[in-house]
C-alpha cells in the first residue's frame, strides 16, 4: 500500500475543472448575504521556486510587475464589492496566501489591506491569516501585520537542517528561520504556525525530530507536517528525486507520536494544535469563499471556479497576463458545476479527514440520505480499523452527537483513503488532464 496517493485538501481537484460559458457571479451573489463567508487573496510572487513546489507562483518579478498585479486586484475588488453590496456580505475569515505574500514591499502590503477594507466588510471577530517565509520576514512588515490585526501567521520552515533545505531548493538557512520565528513570536500574534516536510532524501526520523524539538523552543501554536510530494513540472522531478515512501511513513509515525506526547492534538494527518489553543470548527464544504487574484479559487454553492491549473513558470505567467487583462471579473470562464453527488463527496472528504469527523445528523439533514448507505466503502474501512464511531458525549462532544472519524491509523493513511472517494466522473476528467500534459501531476 502506498500511503501517499494524493493530498485531498479540496475536492474536486483543479485538473477536473473545464472552460465554462454563460456563467456569471451575479447569479450567485445572493449566496453571500449576511455573515460567515471566507475571503482569499492570492499573491503569486516568490523569490525563487522551491524544488517541490507545484503551486501557482512566478519568480523574477519586481516592484513594477507586482504593482500591475495589485492594480488588477483592485479592479476585481471594486467589481466584487459593488456586486455584493446589496446583500450586506460580511466575511468571517480573510486569508492572504501565495506565493509569498510578504515578498511585496511595505507600501504594497499596506495597499493590499487598504483595498480589502475599502471594498469588503470583515466581521468584528474575524480571522486574518497570512503566510510568510524566513527571508521575507522583517520588523517593518510584521509591524504592518500587527497593526492590521492579523490573527494567524504561518511560516514555511520545512527543516532546521541546512542539508535538507538544500535538497528542497529552499533559499533560507536554519539560522534565518530561527531569527524569523523569534521575530514573529515577539509581536504576540494570537496564533503562530510553522510547516515542516518529511520524506526528504537523506532525512531520518532522528533529524526530523531534531527539527521539531528546535521548533518547540519557540512555542508555536500549531505545527503542520507535510510529506514530500514530487509533482509534475517541479524542479525535483527534473532532477530525478524520488522520495522513499516507506521511510516517509515511518518518519510520520515517529513525528506524530512525538507531537502528541508534547501536548498537541492531532486534527488531521498534517495539522497539530497545541492544547489550549484549539479553535471551534465550522462546517466545511457547504460555505461560501471568494478568491481575489490569479490562482486562488472560489466556492459558491455548486460553483467552483479559478484560473486554469498551471505549474510551470511559463504557464503561470500566461495566466497572470490573462488575469491582468480581464475586463469583467464577474464573468466566470473556468471551473466546475457540482452535482448533488459531488457535493456529498466533497462534504464527506472535507469532514472525514479532519477533526472531529463527520456529524451523521448534519449529513442526513443536508442530504436527506444516510451516509453509510451513500458510501458503502466506509463499512469496509471500519472493519479494517481506519475509521470508528464517536458518540455519547465523549471526547468533547455534546451528548447525543454521533461522529464518524478516522482512527490514529486512518489519520496516517489520509492520502490513501481520500483519493478512493473520488467519483468516476471526476477521476476521468483528471486523467484527461494528465494525458494532455504528458504524465500525472502527482508522483511520489
Amino acid at each position: 500500500m502506498n500511503p501517499y496517493q494524493q493530498y485531498m485538501y479540496s475536492y474536486p481537484h483543479k485538473t477536473a475543472y473545464r472552460p465554462l460559458s454563460g456563467v456569471s457571479l451575479k447569479e450567485y451573489a445572493p449566496l453571500f448575504a449576511g455573515k460567515g463567508h471566507g475571503l482569499y487573496l492570492h499573491i503569486p510572487f516568490c523569490q525563487e521556486k522551491c524544488g517541490y513546489c507545484n503551486l501557482f507562483s512566478v519568480t523574477g518579478q519586481g516592484k513594477e510587475a507586482i504593482g500591475r498585479y495589485l492594480d488588477a486586484v483592485e479592479r476585481q475588488c471594486a467589481q466584487y464589492g459593488e456586486l455584493l453590496a446589496p446583500y450586506a456580505a460580511e466575511f468571517s475569515e480573510f486569508v492572504i496566501g501565495g506565493g509569498t505574500p510578504l515578498l511585496p514591499d511595505e507600501g504594497q502590503i499596506e495597499r493590499m489591506f487598504a483595498c480589502i477594507k475599502q471594498y469588503f466588510c470583515l466581521e468584528k471577530d474575524r480571522e486574518i491569516v497570512i503566510e510568510t517565509a524566513p527571508n521575507q520576514t522583517n520588523r517593518k512588515k510584521l509591524e504592518i501585520l500587527s497593526r492590521e490585526g492579523v490573527t494567524r501567521v504561518s511560516m514555511g520552515i520545512q527543516s532546521f537542517s541546512d542539508e535538507e533545505l538544500s535538497v528542497l531548493g529552499r533559499r533560507h538557512g536554519a539560522r534565518q528561520a530561527k531569527e524569523a520565528l523569534e521575530l514573529i513570536r515577539a509581536y504576540g500574534f494570537p496564533c503562530v504556525n510553522v510547516d515542516f516536510i518529511y520524506g526528504i532524501p537523506g532525512q531520518t526520523a532522528r533529524s526530523l525530530l531534531a527539527s521539531l524539538k528546535t521548533a518547540l523552543t519557540f512555542a508555536p501554536d500549531e505545527i503542520f507536517l507535510y510529506p514530500l510530494y514530487v509533482k509534475h513540472g517541479v524542479w525535483l522531478e527534473r532532477a530525478g528525486v524520488a522520495p522513499d515512501k516507506e521511510a516517509a511513513y515511518l518518519q510520520y509515525r515517529e513525528a506524530s507520536s512525538f507531537l502528541r506526547g508534547e501536548g498537541f492534538r492531532q486534527d488531521s494527518m498534517r495539522r497539530f494544535v497545541r492544547q489550549g489553543k484549539e479553535r471551534g470548527f465550522s462546517e466545511c464544504g457547504m460555505g461560501t469563499s471568494l478568491a481575489l487574484g490569479c490562482g486562488g479559487r472560489s466556492y459558491v454553492g455548486n460553483l467552483h471556479f479559478c484560473s486554469p491549473y498551471a505549474i510551470t513558470g511559463k504557464e503561470c505567467l500566461k495566466r497572470l497576463e490573462e488575469y491582468e487583462n480581464t475586463v469583467d471579473f464577474t464573468d466566470i470562464r473556468h471551473g466546475i458545476l457540482l452535482s448533488e453527488e459531488e457535493i456529498k463527496r466533497r462534504y464527506l472528504i472535507r469532514h472525514l479527514l479532519i477533526y472531529p469527523g463527520v456529524d451523521i445528523q448534519k449529513y442526513e439533514k443536508h442530504f436527506k440520505t444516510g451516509l453509510m448507505e451513500d458510501f458503502p466503502v466506509l463499512q469496509e474501512w471500519m472493519e479494517q480499523g481506519f475509521i470508528r464511531w464517536k458518540e455519547d458525549g465523549k471526547e468533547g462532544m455534546q451528548e447525543g452527537e454521533k461522529f464518524l472519524a478516522l482512527t490514529q491509523t486512518g489519520l496516517g493513511l489520509s492520502d490513501y483513503l481520500g483519493p478512493q472517494l473520488i467519483s468516476d466522473e471526476i477521476r476521468k476528467a483528471m486523467e484527461e488532464w494528465e494525458e494532455m500534459h504528458g504524465q500525472p501531476y502527482d508522483i511520489i
